[in-house]
């Protein structure tokens, strides 16, 4: 039986049209911009204005706080799929960057105590942005082949870690915000026009590291295509995700990189407003499927810093 529904948190980045076609369910992060909350994506509103006015916001000096979202949200929002009968796939990004899966993994336990025949699985991303996306469409795709729930779990955390992702940010200034970097470094790279290359890691919690750096943004962006022209498998048939927080012009420069390589289906979308809020504006990510990042003996150049940004996302988020 495939009688189970679909969950992600916004955090999942997933477009609109492909919630829609797969039947995938959002659940909202907010967050406080200027001390007035905000919803990070609303039904019924254009999100891509959502996200451009964000990181606008941002640009200007807003101030902004992150929440995560707490059990009793996550209760609520699967109650009527245990009502109905269903089981639930409940998608979260990386407990290696916030707290909101063990949140998720609190719902878990009342909603399977409340509803005993029901049963909820909790599948940590080990990722952020689409990088959880990606899994959520994967997993959807086999419940429109009529997979059960077990199986279509079993397929996530098989492989969550073959889903890769890398990121570059557009000024230093942000990750120096949020602790993640020193303001003596931020300093110097503004200065020397450095770029640092960002993915997410093999670790049980998976975290974002710092990979490597580069000096300049077209640079920057061509190693992100050089990590998928290593990384990746099967390009004619892959589907590669890039999201950006409102950086167009390097989101088609990069797909152009990409496409070179063989890609032809690429799906792009505005960088999730919450996540987004800790690398900020001018950031663009990259996710793939391809190498299994645990264990990797692949090596980043010399330059590299392989060490978690500063202590990941604040737990509050």
């Amino acid at each position: 039986m495939n009688e189970f529904d679909i969950y992600v948190d916004s955090g999942a980045n997933i477009p609109r049209d492909l919630q829609r076609a797969h039947g995938i369910k959002v659940i909202p992060y907010y967050l406080r911009v200027n001390g007035e909350e905000r919803c990070c994506v609303e039904e019924g509103v254009d999100y891509a204005e959502t996200a451009k006015k964000f990181y606008e916001d941002m640009r200007q000096g807003a101030e902004v706080q992150t929440s995560l979202i707490n059990a009793h949200t996550f209760y609520e929002a699967l109650l009527p799929s245990m009502k109905a009968g269903r089981d639930a796939l409940l998608f979260t990004i990386s407990s290696g960057i916030s707290a909101t899966q063990k949140q998720a993994q609190e719902a878990k336990d009342m909603l399977e105590k409340d509803f005993p025949e029901r049963r909820v699985y909790v599948l940590d991303s080990a990722n952020a942005s689409m990088g959880e996306g990606m899994l959520a469409l994967r997993a959807a795709e086999l419940k429109e082949m009529g997979e059960s729930a077990s199986a279509a779990a079993e397929w996530v955390k098989e492989n969550a870690y073959k889903l890769n992702s890398y990121v570059t940010v557009g000024d230093l200034k942000y990750l120096k915000k949020t602790g993640r970097i020193s303001t003596t470094l931020a300093i110097a790279g503004t200065i020397l026009n450095i770029k640092p290359i960002i993915r997410a890691d093999g670790g049980q919690n998976a975290k974002l590291v710092f990979f490597s750096k580069e000096r300049g943004r077209k640079k920057a962006l061509a190693a992100l295509a050089e990590a998928y022209r290593e990384r990746a498998t099967d390009h004619e048939n892959q589907t590669v995700a890039i999201c950006h927080c409102d950086a167009e012009e390097d989101v088609e420069y990069l797909a152009g990189l990409i496409r070179e390589i063989g890609v032809k289906d690429i799906i792009t979308e505005y960088y999730d407003i919450c996540t987004g809020s800790h690398v900020g504006p001018g950031t663009v990510a990259l996710f793939f499927y391809g190498k299994d990042r645990r264990g990797t003996t692949s090596v980043a150049p010399q330059t590299a810093e392989k060490k978690p940004i500063g202590k990941a996302v604040p737990k509050k988020f």
